[in-house]
């Protein structure tokens, strides 16, 4: 049984998403993993982890429309705001997808659909530098 432990930084540009596919599975194939499981966790309480389309960027973009009706920034309703308008938002955009993705790992390759593409969501909408931890787990 082998493991790894990897620290990936992403440079954010603001809200919006940020596709790890690729640089998680350069780590699967240094690694020598064959079959197994990678564990990918985000150390943010405003950022979200999402496996989504990744061929039409129009899905990113509606459900970035969709989470802007349903949180919007600014709303009166929450009191946290130390950071701006766009930071209890961002809680609770976090609150509602997820910080941590498993993922198996077949013939040394991440095991996910056609479409399918692993997405930082950054839910702040000025520029942040997140970290997210990979642990690769498997033989």
């Amino acid at each position: 049984m082998r493991q790894s432990l990897h620290d990936l930084k992403v440079n954010t540009r603001g809200r919006g998403f940020y596709e790890l596919t690729g640089e998680i599975q350069s780590l699967v194939s240094e690694s020598g993993i064959q079959s197994g499981l990678a564990t990918v966790h985000v150390l943010h309480t405003s950022a979200s982890l999402l496996i989504q389309e990744n061929a039409d960027p129009e899905v990113r973009r509606d459900l970035e429309r969709f989470f802007s009706r349903l949180v919007p920034d600014g709303d009166r309703l929450f009191r946290h705001t130390a950071e701006g308008e766009d930071d209890m938002p961002a809680h609770v955009r976090t609150a509602l997808t997820t910080v941590n993705l498993s993922i198996p790992i077949a013939a040394d390759r991440l095991v996910l659909g056609t479409w399918q593409g692993i997405f930082l969501w950054e839910h702040r909408t000025h520029p942040h530098t997140r970290r997210v931890a990979i642990h690769l787990l498997g033989e």
